[in-house]
């Protein structure tokens, strides 16, 4: 037992908070008392954030201007609330009538006093502690909705879930997902007309996309809208199903699912009717392997406009067809109305993950403009009539060989919010610089409940490989001339969404731990803060007493720090609410002193095992511990294990005995002498990376 105790220690070490902050309990009752007429108005009622953007067309802006380019320089903390288990913060809070609603880990919901922290209660969803090996980039999500008394979210488990807004306790919850596949619930839930909207994560692993509707009162499935085609031998569930099976050719992709996950963005205009959401990539990145006789494959890698009343197709615009590179479509999608040509259009637009900035006409789908924003190498050039991309021969990868493309598939844009300024007509967003070395494996075989990408691990690395550089920036973006306005550099990638406010100014954390407000017309600095960790989330603002605050959560995870492991800083112990305002005076409690590493074992496997066990830990281990063993702090460093780690590490990896904290089994796919082999590996990168004597 005692063994135990110090192997769960251990594991539990970078998952750990430090300090409290504000936990007395609050007197003030929460209604969420929100509706579709309510979010339509929210420009009258500008100190609450009542939807994931703060308003139907996602442009995450806030109207308040107690802050300003002046007063700037005296923000500090108002107060913070400490979230247990440091394993990343993606959610955006909702703010309504004086109450903070907000997730953490597993899917913990919480509802705070807005002015002062206090927690009013608490609701956990109990997800599965192990569900995070069935998720591509940690047990994250993106936040809650509120509507008419109700407080709404996605567990990674696969639920939607409703708890009372004034009580915390569970109204109903609906399993939207097959159990029995390696979906997951990463994203925010949009509400409209009465019914839940949410899609789910899981294209890594080899699942069919879609989106879904439910019943806001009863949690009963309203309507489903597939992304990719099923089985082409049984009849298609709509004519917009029909068309997409033309695109896909040879093969049995529907085995697998397709891939085409609706696991982000959404976007809905009331006037139209219409609701915008962004699809992902397919199984096995090479089209070669998912669908060998050619074709766009629709609708991945696209944005889709349908009716959210019964989910019936509109329209389609495919940024990436075939996509290969893990382009997925799935960033935010901001509505607005501007003038182009000296016309007013409708329009929609997006920073994509491909590393264009995309204008559409949202009425219709037309393509408008396209504009890199970092440098892009998979295609030559995007014709300005179809908006459709001509591919690089070179970005065709092949299996002998890789071929470096850029944007790699971290993206040159993900999931974190842009804001776009009404005032200005700029859109703020983070973006990032960085490409890959891609190949496949012809003779990949798809793995069930596994990691399904197909990347040759044994293919010839080219020269150009070693000039991959990771770069972050902050852009000021004018989306008419399609150009920077002006922009940020930052030593680091995977920097946090931005706020704008009608106050001039911009607010972004960082990946190096600072929570920064520039000044919006020119980007100059006007405050920095130490928040402690890695910010990856998205800024809102909202009033409480007459006073205006800042909010971000600060937790470092997500998929750069996952797999990119060494790829960026590395932070560990802290995942909190952060709150500003202009004198505010709390303090964070000192930072805790890292842990000493342990002297581990010298190595004395084999090359031959090393080997097999790194081509296995890349396979099952990587995607949560760090490429090349080398973790970013959120999951423990396995070149750092102790003694009793050590020894129980069979048991561990085989049968689960650490299962409840989230080191989820692998005796399903793994056996006795591949453990041993990944133990070999792990051991090797310890004296590899580490000053061992």
């Amino acid at each position: 037992m005692r063994r135990l105790a110090l192997i769960t220690a251990f594991f539990m070490l970078a998952a750990c908070s430090n300090g409290q902050g504000p936990q007395k309990t609050s007197s003030i009752v929460p209604t969420a008392k929100v509706d579709g007429a309510r979010i339509m108005a929210a420009d009258q009622e500008p100190g609450n954030w009542m939807t994931y953007g703060r308003t139907y067309g996602e442009g995450h802006f806030s109207p308040l201007d107690q802050i300003t380019i002046d007063n700037a320089k005296n923000l500090g903390l108002a107060w913070y609330f400490d979230i247990p288990n440091a394993r990343g913060l993606e959610v955006t809070p909702i703010v309504v009538d004086g109450v903070m609603y907000t997730t953490g880990f597993y899917n913990v919901l919480y509802a705070l006093d807005a002015k002062t922290g206090q927690m009013i209660w608490k609701y956990d969803p109990e997800v599965r502690r192990d569900w995070g090996r069935y998720s591509c980039c940690g047990v994250v999500n993106r936040g809650p909705a509120v509507w008419k008394g109700k407080v709404y979210e996605g567990t990674l488990d696969g639920r939607l879930i409703a708890v009372d807004a004034k009580t915390g306790k569970l109204a109903w919850e609906t399993q939207t997902t097959d159990p029995k596949k390696p979906l997951s619930i990463t994203g925010a839930p949009r509400i409209i007309h009465g019914k839940v909207i949410i899609g789910s994560s899981g294209g890594e692993f080899g699942v069919r996309g879609y989106i879904a509707a439910y019943d806001a009162e009863t949690g009963k499935q309203v309507w489903r809208f597939y992304t990719v085609p099923g089985d082409p031998s049984k009849p298609f569930e709509n004519k917009a199903m029909e068309m997409a099976a033309k695109t896909w050719k040879g093969g049995d992709w529907w085995k697998h699912g397709g891939g085409g996950t609706v696991w982000d963005s959404m976007s809905y205009d009331p006037e139209l009717n219409l609701l915008y959401f962004g699809t992902g990539n397919g199984n096995e990145w090479a089209r070669k392997l998912r669908s060998p006789g050619g074709g766009d494959n629709l609708f991945l890698t696209s944005i889709v406009a349908i009716n959210p009343d019964t989910g019936k197709y509109v329209w389609h615009y495919q940024e990436v067809p075939a996509d290969q590179w893990d382009y997925d479509a799935a960033q935010q999608i901001i509505l607005a109305d501007l003038q182009i040509d000296g016309k007013p259009r409708k329009v929609l637009m997006q920073a994509a993950k491909d590393g264009y900035f995309y204008v559409l006409d949202r009425t219709n789908g037309q393509f408008i403009s396209a504009t890199p924003f970092v440098k892009t190498t998979w295609n030559t050039g995007i014709d300005p009539k179809t908006g459709r991309p001509t591919i690089s021969k070179s970005a065709l990868y092949g299996s002998k060989e890789a071929s470096v493309v850029w944007p790699g598939p971290f993206g040159a844009h993900d999931w974190q919010s842009m804001s776009f300024d009404p005032t200005s007509g700029l859109v703020y967003f983070s973006a990032q610089d960085q490409g890959y070395a891609y190949s496949f494996d012809p003779n990949w075989k798809h793995k069930k409940m596994q990691w399904n990408l197909a990347q040759n691990p044994d293919a010839k690395t080219p020269p150009d490989a070693a000039q991959i550089t990771y770069r972050g920036y902050l852009y000021a973006w004018d989306p008419i001339a399609g150009k920077p306005v002006w922009k940020v550099e930052y030593k680091d990638m995977w920097n946090g969404g931005v706020l704008a406010t009608a106050g001039n100014i911009v607010a972004q954390g960082t990946a190096d731990g600072r929570f920064i407000v520039y000044r919006a017309d020119d980007g100059k600095k006007l405050w920095e803060t130490q928040a402690q960790t890695g910010v990856m989330a998205g800024p809102i603002s909202y009033m409480a007493d007459g006073e205006q605050y800042i909010a971000v959560a600060a937790g470092w995870g997500g998929s750069v720090p996952l797999i990119g492991g060494g790829l960026t800083p590395v932070h560990s112990g802290y995942n909190r609410i952060l709150v500003y305002k202009v004198g505010g005076k709390a303090k964070l409690p000192p930072m805790l002193a890292p842990a000493a590493i342990p002297q581990q074992p010298k190595p004395n496997a084999t090359k031959e095992e090393v080997a097999k066990g790194g081509v296995l830990y890349n396979q099952y281990c990587a995607n949560c511990h760090g490429s090349g063993a080398i973790s970013g702090g959120m999951i423990p460093d396995l070149r750092h294990l102790r003694h009793e780690a050590h020894q129980a590490f069979n048991s561990i990896v085989l049968n689960g005995t650490l299962a409840r904290y989230g080191m989820a089994p692998f005796g399903d796919v793994l056996k006795r002498d591949d453990v041993q082999a990944i133990h070999a590996y792990i051991l090797q990168r310890a004296w590899d990376t580490m000053d061992q004597k």
